[in-house]
């Protein structure tokens, strides 16, 4: 009697204990039998054919797009109006969009066509983006800004310029998308977001005055030092005769202030030339004239404070 009553008690236990089993492993077996295998075969090959084809075509596109850029790239490079760095640089953006655009058609295709809700994804980057955007404003304006600067042609890598607003002058040495570089006499390396450049002063568009004054005593004889000053400049354009643009012109006496005189020479040269030229003419000027015998003052040109 006693065997019996744990039999049963052990019998009703084990059923209890695999009864809920058994139903779920009922439940997974229907499931499993359910599937319908060769729908889900099927729309895995359309989807494969689909990124096959998108894969394709967008290789297409993007070979396609660089090819007809890299064009109008060698086709402007041939213009010797244009500068090279300038075209490099529109070349280099133009490029970037043409990836940037068909990078995203790309993306948006793959996941339409993998089943992704591009447009409820779209609605929350919008409002996103819009947050991002109010903070991006002024990288925004730096891309702007350098866009219009390339296109405009206001500078090129090698020019001197003075920004105004900012009291910094240099020579280029790179023209960005984003930011200007310039290396000032003292070699300092400025980086300058454009949004900040407002006036660009480009002395390097146009031939360069350059003035020459040679301090003399009125009293020695102007007339003479004025021809000895006018056989000196004549011998020194020979030497250079391609930087200057316009022959040396005596404009007279000058009077520097505090008893100080000059006889002034101008001249119009090339651009970056001007300090050499002007070193020169000045150079030769005051030997003449120390060699025929007259005196080059120094005295100071403004009085004490």
């Amino acid at each position: 009697m006693f065997l019996a009553a744990v039999s049963e008690t052990t019998d009703s236990t084990g059923s209890k204990i695999t009864e809920p089993a058994a139903q779920q492993l009922n439940a997974l077996q229907r499931w499993w039998t359910n599937i319908d295998w060769e729908a889900i075969v099927g729309i895995l090959i359309q989807k494969g054919l689909m990124l096959i084809f998108l894969l394709i075509l967008f290789g297409i596109l993007f070979r396609l797009g660089d090819f007809v850029v890299d064009q109008s790239y060698q086709s402007y490079k041939k213009r010797n109006v244009l500068n090279e760095s300038r075209i490099h640089t529109i070349h280099t953006l133009i490029q970037n969009i043409v990836h940037y655009t068909l990078g995203f058609f790309f993306i948006y295709s793959l996941l339409s066509t993998i089943g992704v809700p591009v447009g409820s994804l779209l609605a929350g980057a919008g409002i996103a983006g819009l947050a991002i955007g109010l903070g991006a404003q002024g990288f925004m304006n730096d891309i702007i800004t350098g866009f219009f600067i390339i296109m405009e042609q206001q500078i090129d890598v090698g020019d001197y310029i003075r920004l105004t607003n900012l009291s910094i002058e240099g020579t280029v040495t790179s023209v960005g998308i984003r930011t200007l570089q310039l290396k000032s006499l003292d070699g300092t390396v400025h980086f300058i977001p454009n949004r900040n450049i407002t006036t660009i002063s480009n002395t390097s568009r146009a031939n360069m005055q350059v003035v020459v004054d040679v301090r003399i005593l009125p009293s020695e004889g102007i007339s003479q030092i004025r021809s000895i000053i006018e056989e000196t400049n004549q011998k020194i354009s020979e030497l250079h005769e391609e930087e200057i643009q316009t022959q040396p012109n005596i404009f007279g006496l000058v009077d520097l202030g505090n008893g100080n005189y000059a006889i002034r020479t101008t001249m119009y040269v090339l651009n970056g030339k001007q300090g050499v030229v002007k070193e020169d003419f000045l150079a030769a000027s005051v030997d003449a004239l120390t060699e025929a015998g007259f005196t080059i003052p120094n005295n100071p040109i403004t009085g004490p404070l």
